[in-house]
């Protein structure tokens, strides 16, 4: 848990959003990261997995139904992805720079589920990872979902294993997190996002930045 640190330099606050495909999470993250950069508050978008490194290559394949990995393998190949992204983003932290990420661990641990791996296994791979200041969740029904464009394009874009993924997600989810219907206009959930966005990087300027355990 976050403790105020006296006399310290105010840090940027990780925000992170979650949930399943195609609930609106790159659309809210991308709009949120501009309209805190306009009012003056420096922020750095990122998405993990990030497909332009080199596991993030593998990834991309694999998501594509490209190539088949053996699913630890898998599963340690995502985790090695965000593993890399680590020390850039204590380093934004530190500097003063918020940091919106589009997908992190729990996403991590939601997919490795669906693919049948122990929540418990996958969750031991983010173990050190900064501990987000901001969860927002974005919930749509897998039938919703199902119906927007692209769906069906990548590995996991089927209903049922949607439908796993949402059930892990809801396991998963603590009382910190914000719960966003993902089926209101894109400007109803931008306007409610930016509220609580703004809130919690004022309120974690001052807070030692967590740490997953």
């Amino acid at each position: 848990m976050s403790v105020a640190i006296a006399n310290a330099k105010p840090r940027g606050s990780l925000i992170v959003f979650e949930g399943c495909d195609r609930t609106g999470k790159t659309t809210q993250s991308e709009k949120l990261v501009d309209r805190l950069k306009q009012d003056g508050i420096e922020t750095q978008l990122m998405k993990t997995p990030d497909r332009k490194s080199e596991t993030g290559k593998l990834i991309d394949r694999f998501l594509h139904n490209e190539i088949e990995l053996e699913k630890h393998a898998a599963q340690l190949i995502f985790a090695a992805n965000r593993w890399e992204k680590i020390p850039e983003i204590k380093s934004l932290l530190s500097s003063g720079t918020t940091v919106v990420i589009d997908r992190y661990v729990a996403s991590g641990v939601a997919y490795g589920a669906a693919m049948g791996l122990p929540v418990k296994w996958c969750s031991q791979n983010n173990v050190g990872h900064p501990e987000p200041d901001l969860v927002v969740y974005l919930k749509l029904s897998a039938e919703a979902a199902s119906k927007r464009k692209g769906y069906g394009e990548e590995r996991f874009e089927k209903e049922k294993i949607q439908q796993q993924i949402a059930n892990t997600f809801d396991d998963l989810k603590e009382d910190s997190w914000k719960i966003i219907d993902g089926d209101k206009s894109v400007e109803d959930i931008h306007a409610q996002i930016d509220n609580i966005a703004k809130q919690v990087i004022e309120e974690s300027k001052f807070k030692e930045l967590g740490t997953l355990e």
